[in-house]
């Protein structure tokens, strides 16, 4: 993609990765096979630092809901989102991963902490 040359800058001390895609598009799931590629398993990320949401829009076929990722993908935390039928699952849901992430963030610095003093 044309964006290519600004993902460093992207990944650049990320903490997490939320990848959202269509999962009516099989091209979007090839695709978002790369962006974990790159923006995790690269960083290097944990698994649980990354999100997979799979957007419904409004009116779509709903029998995408009992999708199947193939591995590394089917590690990774997904939730579906659409948001005419169920907005507060998907907040709730947001909320679960933010404070996993904060968990991550907290346990990282208290052993560089703990690192410095020893």
């Amino acid at each position: 993609s044309r964006f290519e040359t600004c993902w460093p800058a992207l990944m650049k001390d990320s903490h997490g990765v939320i990848i959202v895609f269509n999962p009516e598009l099989p091209s979007h799931l090839k695709e978002i096979e790369m962006w974990y590629s790159c923006f995790v398993q690269q960083q290097p990320l944990l698994d649980s630092q990354c999100l997979l949401v799979a957007h419904h829009k409004p009116g779509s076929a709903g029998d995408t809901e009992n999708l199947s990722l193939a591995y590394p993908l089917n590690k990774l935390k997904l939730i579906h989102s659409n948001l005419e039928e169920d907005p507060e699952d998907v907040r709730v849901e947001f909320i679960k991963y933010f404070r996993s992430i904060i968990t991550i963030i907290n346990e990282t610095r208290e052993r560089e902490e703990m690192s410095i003093i020893s």
